[in-house]
């Protein structure tokens, strides 16, 4: 929680005149009960009736200063809550964006949700009222108990006695709430994911029918967040009917003590009348103290959780001195380059390769033989586990990230879209574009005859991850946001696999035919994608074993061969029936 304060202390004067007006208030209530006193003592049994219009006054007006000083404080602190919040939910979403890929591998959406989620709207509830709150307690209770002593020391004595254990109490809350609301953050979060991915996945789960079985998964996890949430209630439920009884006990010994004093004339009636006033000071903040280290214990848990992720550094950074060039030309160079998961199996060994600016590269291999990853080492996802990648003789440690990545474009084996129009998730490539320059690219990703087809065309509204688009469709989209951008390199994952022979043969020559050179990856299956290639290779167990164009793989009569035997021997056999019936 301490370091939550360096966000409050961006705002010193509104922090400075909010503490002001609360500290005035509380001072305002303590005085309150003095003139009450005087009012009983003096006014009314004394019988100086000329004090009455005159406390009377000083009474009104200490309310109205109380009223305009209290909303005072109230607004500024609520405001100052808000702008906190804001800022460390930008800060957060800000430090979640500059983490790799890897990062992301092993991190659920939902857990990331419930720190963006519930723990800051913990941590300004908290600010906003509960830490605000515990200040003007403590001052309340040291303050009213120093003019309770000066008062009546005795009675003071006899009354403070009973409430010194609630101080006990507090701290053994605190440490069981601090352990409890760690395991319900905790469980939040599985909860928050699993329910992410069941509403994301509800066409799978109703295709296979396990609506039942993740209905009792989910009702196992709520279950146990139910569990924790009694556990927190049980604590309550034990602790705080004592804070009640010992606070209860004490206004009690209070009425019996000090109507006693008061028959014995060892005190005055004005005196007890302040005297029951400031003991409520000190009541009422007790009683809220075990509500108070409940919030706390919450915001705590949250806060920790927080700053665990914004401590964590992103692995994958640009240098001080990061390479910005105006233009890239897109040569590219493997030397020696290997890469692992987390400390893994080996998924690329020793690759090398030189690709100049310009060239077409289709890939091809089984799967998991590490496609997909070489690609994502262009981009610098993934930093190599040894060797070096080179983009116009540079290594990519040197280049700066936002400046590399601005001049790629890349359509991902999972292809994603926004729930957006479909214009605009063609603009997401190329955001200042012009909708001439979106039917373009659509034109060239082959994407005009079903977009024409829509009764709204590009103001379509796509559902989530493009429900409701055949997978070709949502494909064809994914090409036209990164034909759009119009980057010196492309990067195509796999990205025709939902696409007919005829309609990604069509996609192909439009892009060998564009008006501007890049170089190109592509991840591919058919022979008919990659024969036009200029470079093909063959990955088998994260080797290049075959390298070449199609006339040359095919010479070599090896694994590119065999695949190109496999795809065209029906088309051979019905060519030579053809042949004999002529």
């Amino acid at each position: 929680m301490l370091r939550v304060f360096k966000y409050v202390f961006k705002y010193p004067a509104m922090i400075g005149i909010a503490t002001l007006a609360m500290f005035t208030v509380i001072g305002i209530d303590q005085i309150v009960p003095l003139i009450q006193k005087s009012f009983i003592d003096d006014a009314i049994l004394g019988g100086k009736s000329n004090l009455v219009v005159s406390l009377v006054i000083w009474l009104l007006v200490l309310a109205l200063f109380k009223a305009i000083l209290g909303y005072t404080k109230e607004f500024l602190y609520d405001l100052m809550s808000t702008k906190v919040h804001l800022n460390l939910k930008n800060q957060l979403f800000n430090h979640i964006q500059s983490f790799e890929f890897a990062y992301f591998d092993h991190m659920n959406t939902g857990e990331l949700m419930a720190r963006i989620g519930e723990d800051l709207e913990n941590i300004w509830q908290t600010l906003g009222f509960g830490l605000r709150l515990l200040i003007e307690n403590i001052f309340y209770i040291v303050l009213s108990t120093i003019i309770l002593f000066s008062l009546n020391a005795k009675l003071a004595f006899i009354c403070l006695i009973l409430l010194i254990p609630i101080g006990f109490i507090t701290l053994k809350l605190e440490k069981l709430f601090g352990a409890c609301y760690g395991e319900l953050s905790d469980q939040t979060a599985v909860i928050n994911t699993t329910a992410q991915e069941n509403i994301a996945g509800v066409r799978l789960i109703k295709a296979f029918a396990r609506e039942k079985y993740e209905v009792k998964k989910f009702l196992k996890l709520n279950k146990r967040y139910y569990e924790l949430n009694m556990r927190q209630a049980s604590y309550m439920s034990k602790y705080f009917p004592i804070i009640d009884f010992l606070t209860n006990t004490a206004l009690v010994a209070m009425i019996i003590f000090g109507g006693y004093m008061v028959l014995k004339e060892e005190m005055t009636l004005g005196t007890l009348t302040a005297f029951n006033t400031y003991i409520w000071y000190i009541v009422w903040p007790l009683r809220q103290l075990g509500w108070l280290t409940d919030m706390l214990s919450r915001t705590s848990a949250s806060a920790k959780k927080i700053f665990a992720i914004l401590d964590r550094p992103a692995e994958i950074t640009s240098p001080d001195d990061a390479y910005c060039p105006d233009t890239l030309n897109g040569h590219i160079s493997f030397k020696d380059v290997s890469f692992h998961y987390n400390e893994g199996e080996e998924v690329l060994s020793h690759i090398n390769l030189d690709i100049p600016a310009g060239s077409t590269v289709a890939i091809m291999g089984t799967t998991g033989s590490g496609k997909s990853s070489l690609l994502n080492l262009i981009g610098r996802y993934y930093e190599p586990s040894s060797g070096e990648i080179l983009i116009d003789g540079v290594p990519l440690s040197k280049w700066h990230l936002h400046t590399l990545r601005q001049n790629m474009s890349i359509v991902m084996q999972d292809t994603f879209l926004f729930s957006d129009t479909i214009a605009d998730n063609v603009r997401f490539g190329k955001p200042n574009a012009s909708m001439e320059e979106v039917a373009t690219a659509c034109d060239l990703a082959c994407a005009t005859p079903f977009i024409a087809e829509l009764e709204e065309g590009y103001r379509t509204q796509i559902g989530e991850r493009g429900v409701g688009l055949s997978g070709g469709q949502k494909q064809r989209l994914a090409i036209a946001r990164a034909i759009l951008r119009k980057a010196p390199i492309l990067i195509l994952d796999d990205a025709t696999s939902a696409l007919d022979t005829e309609t990604e043969y069509e996609l192909l020559t439009h892009l060998k035919e564009k008006n501007y050179q890049t170089t190109t990856f592509m991840i591919a299956h058919r022979i008919s994608a990659v024969k036009n290639a200029d470079i093909i290779l063959y990955l088998e167990n994260g080797k290049i074993v075959e390298q070449g164009n199609h006339e040359t793989l095919l010479k070599k009569r090896g694994r590119y061969y065999a695949i190109y035997q496999k795809q065209f021997e029906s088309f051979e056999e019905q060519l030579k029936e053809a042949t004999y019936v002529c």
